[in-house]
């Protein structure tokens, strides 16, 4: 394949992971040229941790993804093998869907999904050297194999790939992946060209194998039933038939675990000074579990990484020591005494490129066209990567369309809050989402996620005829069914005997008052609230009615908030703002400005250092100046 010395591509999407699956996705949707290089194409949607998507807060990410036309929602609805609801004995604001997947039918999808678009999008295997930059503007990328490659744009989603070392005890080799490679001169190149950068660790459990585990001791985890193909808003449309649902197993480590990890601890490269950058809080290793907690036993979710495959992931065992340590590890465990492990576990150190020095486009700041999403803007976990590379592909659509950009804010979605988060405050450590890092949790359901952002989808031209189509009468059928029921009465003589002892004192009784009492089952009482229309009944979307009703009261309450924060949020800082000439603002104030550049005006909020007088100093100063502007 030969390359003009023109613009070959639209952009260039550095990365086969979930980022760059996302971003390739929706560029090559919307027709635009596109090329994806990565080391090994059979890698391309490779879940090289936990074989789940989902979990708090990250639910919250994948079904917004699906509502702005991505396509991890629908990748999971088609390889799903147990699904669970979590924290269900909590509200729906909580609430959260965790999916098993099977990684190679995952994979087989992501290429069947891309393949679609082969007119568009070029795949190729190759390794990245360098960008192509001039007077701070990109315009494309230097290969090993094939030299210069010209694009408009670039995407830099290289994952834990960047400048990457594996550690197992004392042993210490290059990659970003076990038997994967590390892209090295690109790292070296990187870091010479004034873009700040870190360095953080990751890790993973080994993998055991299926036929040398005695599970009648465990605690069985069966698939929920109910939620079966449900993860993408739009499944119903899919005729596709359900996949066999697995179970996991629960299990624990126990008194002699400890004693062997205390005893070996020295071993470890995060105890002995080989691994010296931070690694995710919220997925601590073994090591550091039983370093940090006094517990004498740790949950282990025993968990199929496929449907027919003998290979099971024991989530919660994430480890780096030597691989006979880890035999003694695994062995200790009740039913895993014969247990052989397939791949051993291991930690990975990676460099990653601070995320404070983009623009919430996911642009940088500091060179023009190029873009940069995924792990390696310091987030954990594959939802956090497949958003931002999302919203990456989106803002590279509008940058050559020369377009406004598309920011999501943290008042209309968890994605909002992650890129908000990482732009404005930067990380210290591997950054996850989660319900209580939004201000706006009980609006930012994940129940709701095409309610508040399917609409945005439809104006970029993101999703399919049928699929607003879709949309448009599911909100039209939820609206007629709960104007109907928000006008219904009924008397305490009507009412089904089980539920009239809540009753007693009333006359007339709202059918809100029926649906938000929480000793009532909603499925027990839906019959007697339809009984003069069962069309009503058969509707697909009354869990979505049920929620409307219990959170009406809050949510009017939460929507002042919104308002409240609403204002500032939206006020647009210049690009060519000097803060020194702002009378008022301290020195201190000014460097730190001048630092992190916000592109919002509701961000300083957000900023150790700043304080509400100068939000206001600022304000005035680009009302004075006629600078006023907003992004709606």
């Amino acid at each position: 394949m030969l390359f003009s010395n023109k613009f070959d591509f639209k952009t260039i999407i550095i990365g086969g992971g979930h980022a760059g699956i996302e971003a390739s996705y929706i560029l090559s949707k919307l027709k635009y040229k596109t090329l994806m290089i990565t080391f090994d194409k059979r890698k391309i949607g490779e879940l090289s941790c936990n074989p789940s998507i989902g979990g708090l807060g990250k639910s919250n990410l994948v079904k917004e993804i699906d509502a702005l036309g991505g396509l991890m929602g629908k990748l999971v609805d088609l390889s799903g093998i147990n699904y669970k609801i979590l924290n269900i004995s909590k509200g729906y604001a909580v609430r959260a869907t965790r999916v098993q997947v099977d990684k190679d039918i995952y994979k087989k999808n992501v290429l069947k999904n891309l393949n679609k678009y082969k007119n568009y999008l070029t795949i190729l295997e190759d390794e990245v050297n360098s960008l192509i930059i001039r007077n701070n503007i990109v315009y494309g990328i230097n290969s090993k194999k094939f030299g210069n490659i010209y694009s408009n744009t670039v995407l830099l989603c290289t994952g834990t790939f960047l400048d990457s070392k594996i550690f197992i005890g004392k042993e210490k080799f290059i990659g970003g992946r076990i038997n994967d490679f590390s892209s090295i001169n690109l790292s070296n190149y990187l870091k010479k060209i004034n873009l700040k950068f870190g360095y953080l660790k990751t890790g993973t459990p080994p993998r055991l194998n299926k036929y040398t585990i005695n599970f009648n001791n465990f605690n069985k985890q069966i698939s929920d039933k109910n939620i079966v193909s449900k993860f993408s808003f739009f499944s119903n449309l899919r005729k596709k038939k359900k996949l066999i649902q697995k179970n996991c197993y629960l299990t624990y480590t126990n008194i002699l675990t400890n004693k062997i990890v205390k005893k070996y601890l020295h071993l470890s490269p995060l105890f002995n000074g080989l691994i010296l950058s931070k690694g995710p809080r919220y997925c601590p290793s073994l090591e550091d579990k039983i370093s940090n907690f006094c517990r004498d036993r740790h949950n282990i979710f025993l968990e199929p990484e496929n449907i027919n495959n003998n290979i099971i992931y024991p989530n919660g065992l994430s480890m780096s020591l030597p691989i006979d340590i880890q035999y003694k590890i695994i062995n200790s465990i009740d039913g895993m005494s014969n247990t052989e492990i397939l791949i051993p576990g291991y930690a990975v150190e990676y460099m990653y490129l601070d995320p404070i020095f983009l623009n919430k486009n996911l642009e940088s700041k500091i060179i023009k066209n190029l873009f940069v999403a995924g792990q390696i803007n310091g987030t954990t976990g594959y939802e956090e990567a497949a958003s931002q590379g999302l919203v990456a592909g989106i803002n590279i659509y509008l940058k050559i369309k020369n377009r406004n950009p598309f920011i999501l804010s943290r008042l209309n979605s968890y994605i909002g809050v992650l890129i908000d988060d990482l732009c404005t405050k930067g990380i210290k450590e591997p950054y996850r989402i989660f319900n209580s890092r939004s201000e706006l949790s009980l609006f930012l359901r994940e129940d709701n996620a095409d309610y508040r952002l399917t609409p945005l989808s439809k104006k970029l031209k993101l999703i399919s005829k049928k699929k607003w189509y879709f949309f448009k009468n599911k909100i039209k059928e939820i609206k007629i069914i709960y104007n109907y029921l928000k006008k219904k009465f009924f008397s305490f003589e009507n009412l089904p005997i089980f539920v009239k002892k809540y009753f007693k004192n009333k006359k007339n009784i709202k059918s809100k008052s029926l649906i938000c009492n929480p000793l009532i089952k909603f499925n027990k009482i839906k019959k007697f609230l339809f009984k003069s229309n069962e069309l009503f009944l058969k509707s697909k979307f009354l869990k979505e009615i049920k929620i409307l009703f219990i959170y009406n009261g809050y949510l009017k309450r939460q929507r002042l908030e919104i308002n409240k924060y609403k204002f500032y949020e939206n006020i647009i800082l210049p690009n060519n703002i000097i803060y020194k000439n702002i009378n008022g603002l301290s020195n201190e104030v000014i460097d730190i400005l001048n630092y992190f550049k916000p592109n919002f005006l509701g961000q300083l909020l957000r900023i150790s250092g700043i304080t509400p007088i100068s939000l206001f100093i600022i304000f005035n100063y680009l009302k004075k100046n006629k600078l006023l502007s907003f992004n709606y």
